[in-house]
């Protein structure tokens, strides 16, 4: 009993230091820059500035799938698996296109241009600048999957509607935590709003 008792003590302890940590390595990252120009009940207008992103098209839509591979291409590329051997910062948050063929992508940081980014060793890997944009940004907390982006997605399209503001159509998930976080899990679901929208 005494030995349980100490074995799961220092799991505990394990535990809450790596959510410490985790919390503490949040406010050092790099996060893509957007202002928020108005705030609904239950979702957000934001304008995001023009960025840098590495990314890579993945063969799957299944959210589970692709966000494991994808993950796995390019953050293998930025630990240092590129034509330098250089590590580049994590960012946040991860992005994947809500497609047939998922892409997922990871913001550059700002000290990088297509100049001066590590060339990568794996030809999947392309780098593409997002120009400026507005969307509609819809939030939620847990670990995501298929379910709970469909339920976003949804939801999100059924109150731009009832708010009379047109989308295009192109979605993007955003997941702000790796998986060993446990609190304050935060995801969400953005679309493009139309150019015509306030």
């Amino acid at each position: 009993m005494k030995l349980a008792s100490i074995i799961f003590g220092v799991i505990a302890i394990a535990f809450i230091a790596v959510q410490v940590f985790a919390l503490k390595s949040q406010k050092n990252i790099e996060t893509y820059p957007y202002i928020v120009d108005k705030k609904y009940k239950q979702f957000e207008i934001r304008s995001y500035e023009a960025t840098l992103f590495s990314s890579v098209k993945l063969s799957s839509s299944n959210f589970k799938k692709a966000s494991g591979e994808g993950f796995s291409i390019l953050a293998g590329y930025i630990f240092g698996n590129n034509k330098n051997n250089e590590k580049i910062a994590m960012t946040s948050p991860v992005a994947m296109t809500l497609e047939d063929s998922m892409t997922m992508l990871f913001m550059v940081p700002k000290k990088f241009d297509m100049q001066t980014l590590p060339l990568p060793n794996q030809s999947q890997i392309k780098f593409t600048k997002e120009p400026a944009k507005k969307v509609a940004a819809i939030e939620f907390g847990g670990w995501a999957n298929d379910k709970k982006i469909n339920k976003y997605k949804e939801l999100l399209i059924k109150t731009l509607k009832d708010e009379g503001i047109d989308h295009t159509n192109r979605f993007c998930f955003l997941g702000y935590n790796a998986p060993y976080e446990v609190f304050n899990r935060k995801n969400e679901i953005i679309v493009e709003l139309q150019a015509e929208n306030p």
